[in-house]
């Protein structure tokens, strides 16, 4: 049995299909429970389309779309709390009976799984000790830091920032507290990700299920590489091996830190000053030289408390 309780499920995509919802007549039942703004013709079949308290509903004769909307915020009025399997169970069974179809049977098609972490600093201080993770590309956006690859995202960004842009309120545990919101979307292969046959609402609170979404959210932090705060102490140098070592460390602080050096790398290989070889090997070298060695760098305040937050969130489930 897992133990894990505060992962929480924010943005969540369904797709039913006639045949997995008893062939019931979509077209002349289903829009009487939504707001109706309009119909159309897509790939020639008849659509109408409308919302449900901030999802985006679409309904044709084949099926019925559940999209662009936060199961959390829709069940409990905002997405700074938390969603648990039981919250979850019941959420989409408000949905179910809300729309008079099944749910539970659904597809999912897109999962954005994130927890809200009050924190003592800044949010930008822990962007600045995230570094890359392959095969994923790291991207420094104004709102955050974004880990893309083609399977989802990994975001990290100040949550109370994102709401006071949207004009949203705050809840008052996060009021003028630094919040900062890490969150893992899959919007692509979730069948080949999780290893079924196909994702359906149903399995969103099964325990084995929600126990590996939340391995799966922990293990993509955990690849993470994390930048270490360098000191330089000539006190343990015991030979030349040292020395080298804290001469290239000192290198990567003069440069800027790990990122930059990586990123002055990669600008020299793109202007042919290095080849792809060379790259690559002074790349390791300078990650090699910031993991954490005893007496040369320490681990950084910042990451021991981000590390712990994960773990913490990680540890119960209910």
């Amino acid at each position: 049995m897992c133990k894990y309780i505060l992962s929480m499920f924010d943005n969540l995509d369904f797709k039913l299909k006639s045949t997995e919802a008893g062939n019931i007549d979509f077209l002349s039942e289903t829009p009487c429970y939504f707001d109706v703004s309009g119909e159309h013709c897509f790939n020639g079949e008849h659509v109408i389309s409308g919302s449900l308290n901030g999802y985006r509903i679409s309904v044709s004769r084949s099926g019925v779309n559940v999209t662009d909307g936060s199961l959390c915020k829709w069940y409990l009025g905002n997405n700074f709390q938390t969603m648990g399997r039981g919250d979850t169970k019941r959420a989409i069974q408000k949905l179910s009976d809300t729309l008079h179809l099944p749910i539970d049977n659904a597809t999912v098609t897109r999962i954005d799984f994130a927890q809200n972490f009050i924190v003592k600093h800044p949010t930008e201080v822990y962007f600045n000790h995230l570094g890359d993770s392959y095969p994923a590309k790291r991207l420094e956006q104004p709102d955050g830091l974004y880990y893309t690859n083609p399977k989802g995202l990994l975001i990290f960004y100040n949550k109370v920032k994102e709401q006071k842009a949207k004009g949203q309120p705050i809840p008052e545990l996060y009021t003028n507290r630094n919040t900062l919101r890490y969150e893992a979307r899959f919007k692509r292969g979730l069948p080949k990700s999780f290893k079924v046959e196909r994702v359906t609402g149903s399995m969103l609170y099964d325990e084995v299920f929600y126990c590996g979404l939340v391995d799966h959210w922990k293990a993509s932090y955990k690849a993470i590489n994390k930048l270490n705060d360098v000191s330089i102490n000539f006190e343990i140098m015991k030979g030349i091996k040292d020395f080298d070592l804290m001469g290239r460390l000192c290198l990567i602080e003069q440069r800027g830190g790990e990122l930059a050096m990586i990123s002055e790398i990669s600008e020299a290989y793109k202007k042919g000053e290095l080849s792809r070889r060379q790259a690559d090997e002074i790349k390791r070298a300078t990650r090699e030289a910031c993991k954490l060695k005893e007496g040369i760098t320490t681990q950084s305040d910042v990451i021991k408390e981000l590390d712990q937050k994960v773990d913490e969130a990680c540890r119960f489930y209910r």
